[in-house]
């Protein structure tokens, strides 16, 4: 056999090798490997995390961890992991989870009507990697609060309930950050203003929508509410309002999960800076997380000469309105003694 004839031969034999290893190769690469049953999974990173650890969290997501790892150290991965969250298909072959694990995919972070700081953190950390205390710590921050113009009992106010689009490995401090940047967004001039024909500054006015939200469940009337409790601010009345008593009972027990139904005339009376029967003007701090319509509805009041209000009998959800106190007393009769007859006692 002459060397041409031999050199064809091995050439003929390697190039047969050579195309079954790219066939294997593009089998490894290109088939499905996934085992999961649903059409779609979400894998969390956390912060600082190896290779060897990224393995662990998706190993019950992978079919053949040999052939993923063929495609991880084609593509170096494992030098350059990821934290965040990332989402896997149903079918993905190796090379796509690899890309995957490159795409961070944020979450539509939610809130809404915490009434303490430290509901608002665990419902934060409940959705991103920041744990609770974190949260808590940085929204405590002595330097943030003095720089940003809060206290401890105020700064409730600079969370604005809303959709948030961001990611899930963001940090405590990131994630205060970007709130008081939204806080700026809400807190536009034209708000500022509308706040300061009020007579508030937006703080204030959080506080006062806190307890606007709590009074009604229903938007329609805020408006109406917001502006009794205005026109007691200008008359240097007492807001005299059920929910910053509610809340104060709450606060003392430091029981938040109870449910008060009812406020008794001994209530009326306890020592709380949040209790507005026997404290004039607002108190220190929002007593829940107030939501848009009720902002706005204490930037947009309605315009009336009511000062009192209770609930109604006749409208369930919905309140009925006096000018004076002759007529408040009939309507406040009628509601105690409906609720007599129903067996509230708290």
């Amino acid at each position: 056999m002459n060397l041409k004839k031999i050199i064809t031969i091995v050439s003929v034999v390697l190039i047969s090798v050579l195309m079954i290893y790219g066939f294997i190769l593009i089998r490894q690469i290109f088939s499905a490997n996934t085992k999961f049953a649903d059409n779609e999974v979400y894998v969390y990173i956390p912060t600082d995390s190896e290779y060897e650890d990224v393995k662990k969290i998706i190993a019950p997501y992978i079919e053949n961890m040999d052939r993923f790892e063929t495609v991880v150290n084609k593509r170096d991965y494992a030098e350059n992991v990821k934290p965040g969250r990332f989402l896997f298909t149903k079918g993905m072959n190796s090379y796509e989870l690899v890309k995957a694990l490159r795409i961070n995919v944020p979450v539509n972070l939610a809130f809404n009507n915490q009434e303490r700081l430290e509901n608002f953190a665990g419902r934060v950390g409940s959705q991103i990697e920041a744990d609770s205390l974190s949260l808590l710590t940085s929204f405590k921050d002595s330097i943030f609060l003095k720089e940003n113009s809060f206290t401890e009992e105020n700064v409730l106010a600079m969370f604005i309930p809303n959709t948030y689009e961001i990611y899930w490995n963001t940090s405590a401090e990131k994630f205060r950050d970007k709130m008081i940047k939204e806080y700026r967004n809400f807190w536009n001039k034209e708000r500022v203003e509308k706040a300061k024909k009020q007579g508030l500054t937006p703080i204030e006015a959080t506080i006062l929508a806190s307890i606007v939200h709590k009074e009604s469940v229903k938007k329609d009337e805020r408006p109406r509410i917001a502006g009794v409790y205005l026109n007691r601010l200008r008359a240097l009345m007492p807001l005299q309002a059920d929910p910053t008593v509610i809340y104060a009972i709450k606060k003392k027990s430091n029981d938040f999960d109870q449910v008060i139904k009812r406020v008794f005339y001994n209530d009326l009376t306890m020592s709380s800076p949040y209790n507005t029967y026997v404290n004039l003007g607002l108190p220190p701090g929002p007593i829940a997380m107030p939501d848009i319509t009720a902002l706005e509805a204490v930037l947009n009041p309605e315009k009336n000469n009511f000062i009192y209000f209770c609930a109604s009998v006749d409208r369930f959800g919905y309140h009925e309105f006096a000018a004076t106190l002759e007529e408040h007393n009939k309507n406040a009769k009628k509601y105690s003694d409906w609720i007599n007859s129903q067996g509230v006692k708290r």
